[in-house]
């Protein structure tokens, strides 16, 4: 077959380009993939592609919504299990530290009976999942707070940052809490 044709050459060797030398199957000294693994990474495409449709089927089904409030419950528990121990280690120096402990069970309670209720998943979980995300910027303000009374301030920021209550924290108990409003939001499964 003619080198620059698409067709192959030689077992195994794919000439997409024009220029190919049939001789040795090399053009400015790059091989050209064998067959294989080309079509190994059209399938690869392909079933991304059927990734992403099943994604956008399943917020389109309203499957989705179960599985976004169910994964609020699990990220409700992690986080205040990781709070209580961070808030333990500062020995609880503020009752406001309480409140975010206190909401991940409640967080959790919502999530579930999301999955399986939905009037439960448009009352109790928005409900409980605002009061989360408010929770959440409170700790920012509070822990920017916390970094701003470090000795230094915002002016010696880097080192106040590593030594101080962690800024970014809060902010993932305020996307729990997103979670759950989206899971609100989104249609429910017929």
């Amino acid at each position: 077959m003619r080198a620059g044709t698409g067709r192959l050459v030689c077992p195994g060797v794919h000439t997409a380009q024009p220029g190919l030398s049939r001789k040795t199957g090399f053009r400015r000294g790059i091989m050209f993939k064998p067959l294989h693994e080309t079509a190994v990474k059209d399938a690869a495409v392909k079933d991304a592609v059927q990734g992403i449709d099943r994604m956008v089927r399943n917020i389109q089904t309203g499957r989705f919504e179960r599985s976004l409030a169910g994964l609020t419950a699990v990220g409700s528990i992690v986080t205040a299990v990781e709070i209580y121990f961070e808030h333990d280690s500062a020995s609880f120096g503020n009752k406001l530290m309480w409140i975010p402990v206190a909401l991940g069970p409640v967080g959790a309670v919502a999530g579930i009976a999301g999955v399986f209720s939905r009037r439960l998943a448009k009352t109790a979980l928005p409900l409980a999942s605002a009061i989360i995300v408010a929770n959440g910027l409170q700790g920012t303000y509070l822990h920017a707070r916390g970094i701003h009374q470090k000795p230094g301030g915002f002016r010696n920021f880097r080192y106040n940052m590593e030594m101080g209550p962690p800024l970014m924290a809060p902010l993932l108990v305020t996307m729990v809490g997103g979670m759950g409003l989206l899971a609100a939001i989104l249609r429910r499964e017929q």
